[in-house]
This record gives structure tokens, sequence and C-alpha cells, in this order.
């Protein structure tokens, strides 16, 4: 049967305490035994249903958990304080010293931060690819590496990751495929692909309302379980450890998440479509222009549509700059870092969520300065917006009027 996303988190069923339509948030830091072996067991492994202290898990992050590895198909989910705090416990968790992992070239800047400038330290390697080129990816894969990791619609140029062929190449070179799918939730469904860990940062769509930080893991209960293992988990004794009262108010807002991935990806295709016939040069995977329209085509899930992402060049970072401040002055959005929010966000990804990486490396991956990187909101009247958006482009120079009749 055809996988059904937004179907898998509508059928779980959870009552709270006292029998409200809302699960009870745990308000505990740590929980009680009746008697001393259930501890000594539970602090073994060995007990289920059983609670020992937040840092390791909660009730609530439990339904939070079980509500995504239901999205994604997956055994089970762990989730943490950040999207960062789901990344790097991941890594870890994988790899040690003398292990080699193989990235994408074009992820998110505190991902690529970590890779390159941290995990060294442990002496873990990456070797930074073009992922939509497989050759690229298996010619750099070597007798060390551990981990091929990739965004399946990359931040910021929104390179599509081919995963099912990626995944082969894991299966091939029996390797873990580690595949943030935070860009596209419910359109793009990893693990149905062959991805063995799915990550998001639901910060950002899951959430959707840009009042709380949270990250998750999405895979097998053995590698969970490992995660949070007291002994050597890399997410119990990193402690990025997710509050219950934050993971219960994601949990409400993943009931609206199928309706609004529907409207930012309307909403975006409109927008992406418009500004390419206007001339402007637009990257937007909906559009048959992308390099991996098809790709992307193939893997989604059809109803969700191409995603609330898209970029364009306005030709200088002064111009970029110039129209972002232009389009807030307007009330088109903010220009704020971050995605998902029911309001248009945009920012210049070279200066900002991408500055960690070099400026060479940034112009060899195709990341200019006039790139800016819009978050499509949830806009009722996109037409009214796409005019208002086109009069400031108008305005600051990066549209001549004359190429828009």
């Amino acid at each position: 049967m055809k996988f059904k996303p937004a179907n898998r988190i509508q059928d779980l069923q959870y009552f709270g305490e006292f029998g409200g339509v809302n699960p009870s948030i745990s308000d505990s830091s740590t929980y009680t035994f009746l008697e001393a072996k259930t501890m000594f067991d539970t602090f073994e492994g060995n007990t289920d249903g059983c609670y020992l202290y937040s840092r390791h898990t909660s009730p609530s992050n439990l339904y939070l958990g079980e509500a995504l590895a239901a999205m994604e198909g997956t055994e089970t989910a762990h989730v943490t304080a950040s999207g960062m705090g789901a990344i790097t416990p991941t890594i870890l968790q994988l790899c040690g010293a003398g292990d080699h992992v193989v990235s994408s070239r074009t992820i998110y800047g505190g991902t690529y931060a970590f890779l390159k400038n941290f995990t060294p330290r442990m002496n873990i390697q990456t070797s930074f690819v073009d992922i939509t080129k497989l050759e690229q990816v298996e010619a750099a894969i070597n007798e060390c590496t551990k981990i091929i990791y990739c965004e399946s619609v990359s931040n910021p140029l929104l390179e599509v990751a081919d995963i099912k062929g990626l995944a082969a190449l894991a299966r091939k070179y029996k390797l873990t495929l580690v595949v943030d799918n935070t860009f596209s939730p419910l359109s793009i469904s990893p693990a149905q692909l062959g991805a063995d860990v799915v990550i998001h940062s639901l910060t950002k769509f899951i959430n959707g309302s840009s009042d709380t930080m949270g990250g998750v893991v999405c895979g097998t209960a053995d590698f969970i379980t490992a995660q949070k293992s007291v002994i050597d988990g890399a997410s119990m004794l990193l402690g990025a450890s997710m509050d219950s009262l934050r993971s219960a108010s994601i949990m409400k807002n993943m009931r609206t998440l199928h309706i609004r991935v529907k409207q930012h990806s309307k909403n975006a295709m409109y927008l992406a479509s418009q500004f390419e016939n206007d001339g402007i040069k637009t990257v937007y995977p909906g559009l048959a222009s992308h390099p991996s329209h098809e790709i992307f085509s193939e893997m989604m899930n059809e109803e969700y549509g191409y995603g609330g992402m898209l970029t364009i060049d306005a030709g200088s970072l002064e111009k970029a700059n110039e129209l972002m401040e232009l389009m807030q002055e307007r009330n088109l959005g903010y220009l704020a870092v971050s995605l998902g929010f029911y309001k248009t966000l945009f920012s210049a990804p070279g200066t900002s969520t991408s500055s960690e990486i070099p400026e060479e490396e940034q112009k060899e991956m195709g990341l200019t300065d006039g790139l800016i990187r819009f978050s499509i909101g949830l806009d009722n009247d996109i037409e009214r917006t796409y005019q208002m958006m086109k009069d400031c482009m108008i305005e600051v120079g990066v549209l001549q009027e004359s190429t828009t009749m």
C-alpha cells in the first residue's frame, strides 16, 4: 500500500491522565520507583514502561517520538532539544576515532561546521561531495567510511538527493545512510526510500510557529536504544534533552502539519513560477528547470507538493539586502533565519545560515552573494503577495519594469 504519512499521525490516539483529548504533560525531571530492583533494572535498560530521569526520556517525549516515528515509518524515534542536538549525537554514535564520513557539500551551516571543524579533533574526517552525483559519492568512500550524510533538499541551494541511489550505495558498502529531512516533511519520506536514520529540526516546519527549538532522530529500535544508553549513548551523555512542556507543544502543532505543508508548497510553487517568468534566476524543486525536478517528483508524496523553500538571485549582496529590508517594511515577511513560520521569512544565506562555510567554498558550490532564501508563508492571497513582492523588486532594481509587462 502507498505510504500515507499524515494518516499515520492522525491514527495515533492518546488520552490524558484524566481523559483529556491531549495527553497529560509529564512535568517532572525525575521519577519514583516502588521497588529498588526496578530502579536497578531501568538503569541497566531492562525495564519497559518505567521512567528514570528526563534527560533519558519522559512520557511526553515518548508520545512525540512515537508520532514522528509513525510519520517517517521507522520503528521508533528520540526527540532532542534542537536540530543540532539530533545531528551531532547521531554522527558521534556511528563514528569514532579513525572513521570517515561522506557528506553532501551543501548542508546546514552548523552541520558543515561540526563535520569540517569539530569532528577532526576526534580524528573523524569528512569528504564533502556533490551529493547529486552518485559517482562522486562512491569515489569518496574508503575503508574507513561509516556514514553517507545528506539532506533530502539541501540548505540553502535546494539540491535534491537521490535517496534511493544513495541507499543502494550504503547497502553495497555496508554504510549507514543518514538523511536530514527538515526541508521536506511529508513531501519526502526518506526511510521509505532506504534511509537508515532520518533527522529533523523540529524547530522548523514540524512545529511551525517559531516559538521553540527541537530535534528528532528516527530509526531502528536498536539504534535509538543505543543513543539513549546511560553507559555509552551519545544522546544521553551529551545531554541535548527536550523539555516535556515543549514536547507537548510540538505534538499539538504536528496535528496541522499536513494542512500547513500543502499551503506552503502551493504558495511557493506559485511564486517560483511567477518569478521565473519574470526573468529572475529562481531555484525551486517544483520547477521543470530545477536539475533534480524529476528525482524529487519520483520520490515525493504527491499531495504535499515540492515544499515551501525557494531561492532567487538578486544579483549582489547589496541588492539582496535592500530588497529584503523593503519587503519587511512592506509587511511581506521577516528578515530572519529559520523556516516553516506562518509568515514568509527571508535571509541571505552566505552571510547568515551558511556563514560557517568559507567564501571560496561558497563560490565553488554556487552560493552567490545575491542569493536570497525564502521560506514561503501561509498567505491566503498569494497573488497579492506576489504583486507586492514584484513591486519591491522593481523599486530596488532587481527587476526592470519593462521586462515584467
